[in-house]
């Protein structure tokens, strides 16, 4: 056992502790946190009633000891706890979320706004709870965006709709001349009932559910409901089944920073390198699909190991990589050479490391703005604790900064692909799960190329799911996105976002 803000910890998992704190000593244990150093993560709810209990708020911090899980057990009648954004101001929009699905308050918050429901269900009622009775409504919400007052400024809504085929979204620029000088967010549009869809479902069928979360991070969610399931359930995975996650892990950092890299090219009018990344891209998903069955490597990942094996020595792919070292390390030397990208990455849509480390930037963008975390390097899970990764990082927080580390990570994963082939283990890739006989619960944590997925379950007696919590990084992400476009022009916007590239579907559940 070990001490955190006078609160006992207990070990939940592979650099994951457990703490019970008091409602009025959850602000406290927050305070603790970010005084050494430490960010807010998620933060959800639950309903406890079920067993006994009340209604549950649970938050995941990552601090010097690794993922720190607090569960606060909060009271049946009108369930609330301290507002925690005056301490991690990356909490706002969690809270409002966990209001709109649970009913719980965050007292003293200063935005209590709707975030999810856009009147998809009755304003007294929370789809999240037990009881909860499905109705179909049509009662929106007046949302009030924050209003700029005074002479000169002018409002230009985009979105939600765009024309394009990405995901809906609301963006509000208030500018001046062709200056940004806010931008305010409205998100919710792609909200599914995801989690409500998990109650009930056996553990494998929540395995498929919970890799669709955001479909460019499927590996990355399958991989952390798997871990958290497994954790629960106290189940060994076959070592050859976690190298091979691993493996599967790179691969699709790999795909998405090279489409992120021909994306960016695309947006400053370099065609040449949008075509020549996303046909690399395109090589990469192909021989994917011909080792292992799918482009995007869904439903790999299995409970208790994977589902697909490798069936030869890797050669292929060993020979892709180190013909995509050579090949992108050629497209890097024309972007750093190329006079018109630099001019429009450098400087363009800068996240200061004050501002990062004080909003919580995390991920691929947080370490662009010297944010230091990357859990396979300081919390590595197997078979990370074996292969030695090298952080890429940047000070400047700008696209450009964004965009070298793409490529430094880009060049990094190739590198563990290699070492994996090299030192991957025989045996067998799965194991069946103990049976579940009393409630499980568990706490899954993966670096996937955004950032941080995590994945929280809560698994019934009857061993079929209770609850699921899926968290992206976007969460955090988001509000920065509203910083980074601020002195910037409007038509600055689209390269800014891209580089980010931040998930809808992940946020919005």
């Amino acid at each position: 056992m070990a001490e955190f803000a006078n609160l006992t910890l207990e070990t939940a998992g592979r650099h994951v502790w457990r703490v019970r704190p008091a409602a009025d000593q959850l602000v406290a244990l927050a305070r603790a946190v970010k005084e050494e150093g430490g960010q807010l993560i998620a933060l959800w709810g639950s309903d406890d009633r079920p067993l006994g209990a009340g209604y549950g708020l649970h938050a995941a911090f990552m601090t010097s000891l690794g993922m720190l899980w607090a569960t606060v057990a909060l009271a049946v009648e009108d369930p609330a706890h301290a507002d925690l954004a005056a301490v991690f101001p990356q909490a706002g929009r969690m809270q409002r979320a966990t209001h709109d699905l649970l009913g719980i308050r965050a007292e003293g918050a200063e935005d209590t706004r709707k975030w999810l429901r856009h009147g998809a269900w009755p304003a007294n009622a929370f789809p999240l709870r037990k009881d909860y009775a499905a109705a179909t409504v049509n009662e929106p919400d007046a949302y009030a965006f924050v209003r700029v007052e005074g002479d000169g400024p002018h409002e230009i809504p985009v979105g939600p709709i765009h024309a394009g085929t990405i995901e809906p979204g609301h963006f509000r620029f208030t500018i001046i001349g062709d200056r940004v000088l806010r931008l305010e967010e409205r998100l919710g549009y792609t909200h599914k009932g995801t989690e409500k869809r998990f109650e009930g479902m056996d553990l494998a069928t929540g395995a498929r559910l919970a890799g669709r979360v955001s479909g460019d991070s499927h590996v990355a969610y399958a991989w952390a409901y798997c871990m958290a399931v497994e954790q629960a359930v106290g189940a060994e995975v076959p070592e050859r089944a976690v190298w091979l996650r691993a493996l599967f892990l790179e691969m699709e950092r790999v795909a998405n920073h090279l489409g992120d890299l021909g994306y960016l090219g695309n947006d400053v009018a370099l065609a040449f390198g949008f075509n020549q990344f996303w046909k690399w891209k395109e090589d990469w998903l192909r021989l994917t699909a011909r080792m292992f069955g799918h482009r995007y490597l869904f439903d790999s990942v299995v409970p208790g190991g994977i589902a697909v094996d490798l069936a030869d020595d890797g050669y292929d792919l060993n020979r892709m990589t180190r013909r995509l070292d050579d090949e992108v390390a050629q497209l890097k030397r024309i972007y750093d050479e190329h006079a018109t990208l630099q001019d429009r990455f450098a400087n363009t849509g800068i996240v200061k490391p004050d501002m990062a480390a004080r909003l919580g930037l995390t991920g691929l963008a947080g370490r662009a703005s010297a944010q230091a975390w990357d859990a396979r390097m300081q919390f590595p899970q197997p078979p990370y604790d074996r292969l030695a990764v090298n952080m890429a990082t940047q000070r400047k927080g700008d696209v450009l900064a964004r965009a070298e580390v793409r490529f430094a990570e880009v060049f990094e994963s190739l590198r563990l692909i290699r070492d994996i082939l090299k030192h991957l283990p025989g045996g067998a890739v799965r194991a069946e799960l103990p049976a579940v006989a009393a409630v499980r619960e568990g706490l899954g944590w993966v670096e996937g190329w955004r950032g941080e997925v995590v994945v929280a379950v809560r698994i019934s007696a009857d061993g079929r799911l209770d609850r699921v919590h899926p968290h992206d990084p976007s969460w955090q992400n988001w509000p920065l996105l509203e910083v980074g476009i601020l002195g910037n022009i409007v038509p600055d916007f689209p390269l800014i976002n891209k580089s980010f590239n931040l998930s809808y579907s992940g946020q919005d559940l």
